[in-house]
């Protein structure tokens, strides 16, 4: 069985999620890139690290789950380690 969209809400769906290509810099430096990480407070890029580790290690996984809920107890705890210091 398979679910059919009206054709107005897939044009719409389509455009919402689509990328806008573009305006993509393809040619970006890797410094480019990585500078919001590389220029963020110490206390972010620990959060930005633990939940890129987070997704890294759902990747095995057939159909990955609670990255939402790893990724809330990730930001808690480094907002509870920070406010203890």
């Amino acid at each position: 069985m398979t679910f059919k969209y009206p054709d107005i809400a897939t044009q719409a769906i389509s455009r919402i999620l689509s990328e806008k290509r573009s305006a993509y810099n393809r040619n970006a430096a890797l410094f480019d890139v990585q500078e919001p990480i590389t220029s963020a407070s110490p206390e972010v890029r620990q959060i930005i690290e633990r939940v890129l580790q987070a997704e890294k290690d759902k990747l095995y996984m057939k159909t990955p789950r609670h990255i939402n809920d790893d990724i809330l107890r990730i930001v808690k705890e480094e907002v509870q380690s920070t406010t203890h210091h």
